[in-house]
């Protein structure tokens, strides 16, 4: 039986590969008579998963070793409070909205940090960049915060802003959730970077922190202490007990992206992923995609049909299909597919198949 494309924002789809080392893998890894959910994290074997794991993640990502790798829990929605703790200082920070989650980021920050907002595209309801030559920038802030993919409202950052061209020499976040590993990061101008495995590295529980060197060690007195980065950098990731399995399954899946040729050769497949998605929907009288060309998603792909009463209808046979989890997020209603690193060109295809033939059907 085949199985079905899942089109799921996150948790998402995952190698059909990675799942069937992790099941042969369950009850026995490499001999030690213990499946990985069964170790201790501070023993040799899992020891050398983690090592690996993140040896792995570094070549990726081409991470530079001035940066610490930093496995941690609480995915996206709790770095939006343990940044502010990290490197705030207590003072301004400043915000570029450009989607729910950054707009999420902001509010939480607003608990530990004077937070400001830099640029926003909330005129265009999200479906636009804000040019950064327009950002209203403050002079003293502690960084600057961006969400480099927005996952509901599918507008992609293109390149990462360079702040020193601006006039800040604040250091960049990036909340890198639902496009790390998508396409190449220019470490040059970021200060730190974080994401929630469970879009595109692997399952939900594992959080990536991925920060400069120079920003450790300036946290917040109240910052508990399994939340300060150099306190986790520290102890390479093991002060606390870690989500051991998630960090085994991602790690299988940055080797799965390894045999793929890298992040080099997965961009020029969601290049062109994504190009055939949109190329059909724009061409279709039926659809929409309401972001502008120029910052759409390779990601997140938000769609309508022009005919909304048609909805229901339109995911029960995609269902049929074996083309699941298509329904858009609640705030924005509509379709989604999240065409991560794991989606095949064949399932996209699979889905322009479907869209024209509703389409034809429907007419």
């Amino acid at each position: 039986m085949a199985r079905p494309y899942n089109f799921s924002a996150g948790p998402a789809a995952m190698p059909a590969e990675v799942l069937e080392i992790a099941a042969r893998e369950m009850l026995d890894w490499h001999g030690t008579g213990m499946g990985v959910m069964e170790m201790s994290h501070r023993g040799k074997a899992f020891g050398e998963i983690a090592a690996q794991a993140e040896a792995d993640l570094r070549e990726l990502l081409a991470v530079p070793s001035h940066f610490k790798i930093l496995f941690m829990q609480g995915g996206g929605l709790a770095e939006n409070a343990i940044v502010p703790m990290n490197l705030s200082h207590g003072g301004v920070v400043d915000f570029v909205v450009t989607g729910g989650w950054s707009q999420n980021s902001l509010k939480e920050a607003g608990r530990y940090a004077r937070t400001h907002l830099a640029a926003s595209n909330a005129d265009s309801r999200h479906t636009t960049l804000p040019d950064p030559a327009s950002w209203q920038l403050s002079p003293d802030a502690q960084y600057v915060h961006i969400c480099s993919n927005e996952t509901i409202h599918g507008v992609e950052f293109q390149a990462l802003p360079d702040l020193k061209a601006l006039g800040s020499h604040a250091p960049l976040v990036v909340d890198f959730s639902s496009h790390v590993a998508s396409r190449p990061v220019d470490w040059s101008r970021v200060g730190l970077a974080f994401g929630g495995a469970q879009k595109n590295l692997g399952p939900a529980g594992l959080t990536l922190v991925v920060v400069r060197e120079d920003l450790l060690g300036h946290a917040l007195p109240i910052c508990p202490s399994a939340f300060n980065y150099k306190t986790v950098a520290d102890n390479a990731s093991m002060y606390n007990t870690p989500p051991t399995y998630a960090i085994y399954i991602a790690g299988l899946t940055f080797q799965w992206l390894k045999r793929q040729g890298g992040v080099a050769a997965m961009e020029a497949r969601n290049i062109a992923k994504a190009k055939l998605l949109y190329d059909f929907l724009d061409q279709s009288p039926f659809y929409e995609n309401r972001v502008a060309p120029d910052c759409r998603s390779r990601m997140n792909v938000p769609f309508f049909l022009k005919d909304e009463s048609r909805n229901e209808a339109f995911l029960a046979g995609a269902q049929a299909r074996g083309l699941l989890q298509l329904k858009g997020h609640k705030s924005v209603g509509g379709m989604r597919a999240s065409i991560y690193n794991a989606i095949p060109i064949e399932g996209v295809q699979a889905l322009v198949d479907y869209l024209r033939d509703f389409e034809k059907e429907m007419a």
